[in-house]
């Protein structure tokens, strides 16, 4: 509706234009009045036909060099125009409607600078691109998207605007261009202490660097997807006609699972929130590349359990999972963690990626350290924000046996981050 009240207004503003200096030649005369009309009678013509030019039936696309892209990569883009009517234009302005999901900057390990001050990361991306299209039936707009943050961003709109010489008429559109743009999160080098691992003829944890040392056969299994081809154990294969393999006391002895606090809470730092991610997803890696059995679950408004086993698929899922999540929910981790470690299998260990302690969570950890093997924290905030109550838990849990890590902007901008397992 408004559209058409917009369409009558200028008809009539043109329409009232040409009829004034019609009615001027009329009344005054001469050669000087009538040339004016006459002269006026060819950019009445043009303006009435760009009134009724729909741009709307324009076919607009848009290419991606890129699809999918690690987050702090760049993007070209080329937005692409193509009408069947190449009806005369002075200008045109394309502009790229972005995606809130968009409006910060991902600079990789450098962005950690900012821990205490992520507002200094977020922006407002603006692409616009004029061009004077004139008779051409094809447009081409290239532009890059710099520094794109960790998510999954829907590119879904493109307004383009035009208009004649004077700014008499304006017309505008919105084209719907679906695109999809996903930026996994970056994993940085884990370097751990200490190895995990432990042997059956005594309860107490040890810690190793040497991999072979824990690799004591205790048993046959059905072959699984992931195993190495080193463990295949020949003589049972060959006797049970089914690909078996060695079951090692280390992998029963060093599972892990790995919590991370995707609660949102008053006050959170969304920075620090990204740090966890990619601390996740690096540990998630190195304690495969240990040949440890991995676990993840994320805890936040829905818990999201990724099991114990070895799965070539599993770590496909993890990273688009992590790629996604956002912190929400209304209840707090504590409470939440109390819940989950109660249907999470004793006996593992459990290392703890978070941005908040506080007494409540110190009182879940307790109940977390009954039934694991070990309780590892890694605790990730800007130096300046974190108080002197985190201190003071820190010391605490580490009394009590908890390892605590704790990664703040020094940390995080390394090349090599370590984490403490003892």
């Amino acid at each position: 509706m408004n559209g058409t009240m917009r369409f009558i207004g200028k008809l009539i503003f043109i329409v009232i234009l040409l009829l004034l200096l019609f009615s001027f030649a009329m009344f005054q005369g001469g050669f000087v009045s009538w040339f004016l009309f006459f002269g006026y009678l060819p950019i009445f013509l043009y303006h009435f036909g760009l009134l009724i030019y729909p741009i709307k039936k324009w076919e607009v696309t848009r290419s991606l060099s890129h699809h999918v892209i690690r987050a702090g990569d760049s993007v070209s883009v080329a937005v692409r125009v193509k009408r069947k009517v190449p009806y005369p234009l002075y200008y045109c302005i394309c502009e790229e409607i972005f995606p809130s999901s968009l409006n910060k900057v991902d600079d990789r390990k450098e962005k950690y600078r900012y821990l205490d001050q992520p507002a200094e990361l977020q922006v407002n991306r603006m692409i616009k691109k004029v061009v004077f299209p004139g008779f051409r039936k094809e447009i081409e707009l290239p532009y890059r998207i710099e520094q794109v943050p960790r998510g999954e961003h829907q590119l879904h709109a493109i307004r383009i605007k035009t208009g004649d010489v004077f700014g008499f008429i304006k017309k505008e559109h919105v084209f719907l261009v679906a695109d999809q743009l996903v930026a996994y999160p970056n994993e940085c080098p884990i370097h751990m202490t200490e190895r995990i691992s432990s042997f059956e003829q005594g309860s107490i944890s040890s810690y190793t660097l040497n991999l072979k040392n824990t690799n004591v056969a205790t048993g046959i299994r059905e072959y699984m997807p992931g195993d190495k081809f080193s463990w295949i154990d020949w003589k049972q294969t060959a006797r049970k006609n089914s690909v078996m393999t060695k079951e090692f006391e280390q992998e029963k002895s060093t599972d892990t699972m790995l919590i991370l606090d995707c609660c949102y809470h008053e006050g959170i730092n969304p920075l620090a929130f990204e740090a966890a991610i990619e601390v996740t997803i690096s540990l998630l890696e190195a304690i495969r590349k240990q040949a440890s059995q991995v676990g993840l679950v994320s805890v936040g408004e829905d818990a999201v359990y990724f099991p114990l086993h070895h799965d070539p698929t599993k770590k496909e899922w993890m990273r688009q999972h992590l790629t996604r999540i956002q912190p929400s929910g209304k209840r707090p981790f504590a409470v939440k963690l109390k819940e989950e470690t109660m249907k999470l299998s004793s006996g593992n260990i459990v290392m703890i990626i978070t941005t908040l302690l506080d007494d409540a969570l110190k009182e879940s950890l307790q109940q977390v350290k009954q039934r694991s093997k070990r309780v590892i924290v890694i605790f990730i905030q800007a130096h300046s924000l974190v108080s002197q109550q985190e201190y003071s838990i820190i010391q605490q849990l580490q009394f009590e046996g908890v390892a605590v890590t704790m990664l703040t902007e020094q940390q995080l901008v390394q090349n090599t981050i370590e984490v403490n397992v003892l």
